[in-house]
């Protein structure tokens, strides 16, 4: 038995261009990691960010648990890797966003986290010595520039600190690293046996902090409410379907759902919120889409092919 080199990815088993099920899951992403800030603000309303942040992986945990599959052994020389993917993915960029947006407004830290697909690409490159492919690196540039015009209107006049600004950019080159730890893990085992392992070990190193937030909290229903709904699909399934997501396509783009984000904020504020949304905005929707339909074309190497699956058959999926 070897033991996986910790910092280490793999190209996406499917090379092609995005077919239905690449771009069912990465709408269902956007939906759910979309929606979290919806329910994050509803929740931090009541409870410590510690507690949210806490509560959020133990359900996720727990419905993990809930399928068979999740409890599938891994093998043990694997098992450091995948404690490495949960603080690097889980454990601090989760206790970092909620301390850093003490003192950067919503919308800046909404701009810096669109920077993780980026940061994917990047690492990416570096371990598989690599750089992408024409058209993933347009739709990488046409992507961030559109969350940027997304952003814009709402960061106009708001604060952030250099500190804050510091811990986000910190947390988002996490995302990016973790993004591609993830992708031979999930190929060798599935997402399901890893995301439960990881999100029970980030539920530990998060533990602490949570268990001290209980003392400035206080209770409701609508925000204990929003805290299950962003433990069981925010946290739960939607990690998986990353994991499902980035063992087929690689890091770079499995990233993509992260571009969308903003966007989703941005209509559910219209609908929930009857925000309005500024014509940049809209330009700004546009490009990200254009960038998401760029990067998901089919991938080639320098020599113009394609890189070959590197396991037999897709990735189990839930």
């Amino acid at each position: 038995m070897t033991r996986r080199p910790l910092l280490s990815t793999a190209p996406g088993t499917r090379p092609e261009a995005f077919g239905p099920a690449e771009w069912g899951l990465l709408s269902a992403l956007a939906l759910m990691w979309g929606s979290s800030f919806l329910w994050i603000a509803e929740g931090v309303e009541v409870f410590s960010p510690f507690v949210v942040t806490s509560g959020r992986l133990a359900l996720g945990a727990v419905t993990l648990g809930s399928f068979r599959a999740a409890r599938a052994p891994v093998e043990r020389g694997d098992l450091p890797a995948i404690a490495l993917l949960a603080v690097v993915w889980m454990g601090i960029p989760l206790l970092l966003f909620p301390v850093a947006q003490q003192w950067v407004d919503s919308s800046i830290a909404g701009a810096i986290n669109g920077s993780t697909p980026l940061f994917a690409a990047v690492v990416a490159a570096l371990l598989l010595r690599r750089a992408p492919g024409g058209y993933q690196v347009a739709g990488l540039v046409v992507g961030f520039g559109g969350v940027l015009a997304v952003t814009l209107p709402a960061a106009s006049g708001a604060s952030g600190s250099p500190l804050g600004i510091g811990l986000l950019i910190c947390a988002s080159a996490l995302y990016g690293l973790a993004l591609n730890l993830l992708v031979p893990l999930s190929q060798k085992y599935g997402a399901l046996p890893v995301l439960l392992r990881a999100q029970v070990a980030a539920l530990v190193l998060t533990a602490p902090f949570g268990i001290g937030g209980v003392a400035g909290s206080s209770w409701s229903w609508s925000g204990a409410g929003a805290v299950v709904l962003l433990g069981v699909f925010s946290t739960g399934l939607a990690f998986v379907a990353m994991g499902v997501l980035s063992a087929r396509v690689g890091a770079t783009r499995g990233s993509l759902p992260v571009f969308l984000l903003p966007v989703v904020a941005l209509v559910l504020g219209v609908v929930f919120r009857s925000e309005e949304i500024p014509a940049v905005s809209v330009f700004g929707i546009v490009l990200v889409v254009t960038g998401a339909w760029l990067s998901s074309r089919r991938e080639r190497r320098h020599g113009g092919a394609a890189p070959p699956p590197t396991v037999p058959s897709d990735p189990p999926t839930l």
